[in-house]
């Protein structure tokens, strides 16, 4: 029953890095160009979608409350204020985009919350994922870090990789819907972003070596896991030459399985552990009773999630106009 729910939290983990991840990268992007026919074009490429790709960052949250409470404790008790900060760019992201279309005079002020939500949204993302992998301060089964034993420079690097990876993401995802301007700035943006994020990996590689980081360790000990990188490397190289031959739709797959190996490799460098290196999975995993309890639950509401997820993708399918808006 532990798997189950293991199983469940990974791929809610995956799916919203996947899903608004896209948003957030467009969100990003939005704030690079001044031109209000790209913006109308760009908020229709995520306007079908957004709102249930947020759906995964919840669906998290309640597996970690529910299967995992001591995790969801510990996490919070690290977290708490990035956690807030990132929600609030999140709302502040949530109301830009409903509001920007109501309002002439004041348009600019939404256009720069909906960028600058989305900035602050990813890169608290990927802060928390930097100072896990860096490693929190746990004692007697508590956080014991302080405010800001979360802020490190090796957790705010994190920070700006992930909005470059999510930048390259929302820009494959451009270059996939939309046509004419927005497609050829995609298409130019996309390896400039893609050569940001290679930097970005080589850095935390050289930092993880200097540093001596214990999941450094965990690549040593379990080469198998560079089964991912090499994945991640064959994606590249068919991303580049999609981009060559101006191919609109492999590069966001690529990007994506880029995604689908960073998380695979940092997964099984964790494991056995939930939190990194201090509480295993089956010490975190809430009583056997209450895992059944929930299990009902998410056998029946997974899938149906999933399978909104599955048509509302298909159903929007295809690219839009140049003219086209969110109204």
């Amino acid at each position: 029953m532990v798997m189950f729910w293991v199983l469940l939290l990974a791929i809610s983990i995956l799916l919203y890095v996947l899903l608004d991840g896209v948003d957030l990268g467009v969100g990003m992007l939005f704030g690079l160009t001044n031109s209000e026919i790209r913006r109308g074009a760009m908020l229709s490429a995520v306007a079908p979608i957004w709102d249930g790709n947020e759906t995964w960052l919840v669906v998290t949250a309640v597996i970690l409350w529910g299967a995992f409470p001591i995790v969801y404790a510990t996490l919070l008790s690290a977290f708490y204020l990035p956690l807030i900060v990132m929600l609030l760019g999140l709302i502040l992201r949530g109301v830009a985009f409903e509001f920007r279309y109501k309002t002439q005079r004041m348009r600019w002020i939404w256009d720069l919350s909906f960028a600058g939500g989305s900035l602050i949204a990813t890169f608290i993302q990927g802060v928390t994922v930097g100072a896990l992998v860096e490693g929190l301060q746990v004692t007697n089964g508590q956080y014991s870090g302080g405010d800001f034993g979360w802020l490190t420079p090796f957790a705010a690097l994190c920070g700006i990789g992930l909005c470059l990876g999510y930048a390259l993401l929302g820009a494959c995802w451009l270059l996939k819907k939309c046509d004419a301007e927005v497609r050829d700035v995609a298409r130019r943006q996309i390896p400039v972003l893609a050569v940001g994020v290679l930097a970005f990996l080589v850095l935390v590689f050289v930092y993880a070596l200097v540093e001596h980081l214990p999941i450094l360790h965990r690549w040593i000990d379990r080469p198998y896991l560079f089964v991912f990188p090499a994945i991640g490397a064959v994606a590249a190289t068919v991303l580049a030459l999609s981009i060559l031959s101006h191919n609109d739709h492999w590069p966001f797959y690529m990007v994506a399985l880029i995604f689908v190996s960073a998380f695979g490799t940092l997964a099984l460098s964790f494991w056995p552990y939930i939190i990194p290196f201090v509480i295993t999975i089956d010490e975190a995993a809430a009583p056997q009773s209450s895992l059944m309890f929930m299990f009902w639950g998410g056998v029946v509401v997974f899938p149906l999630m999933l399978l909104y997820t599955l048509i509302s993708y298909s159903v929007f399918r295809g690219k839009v106009g140049t003219t086209a808006g969110y109204h």
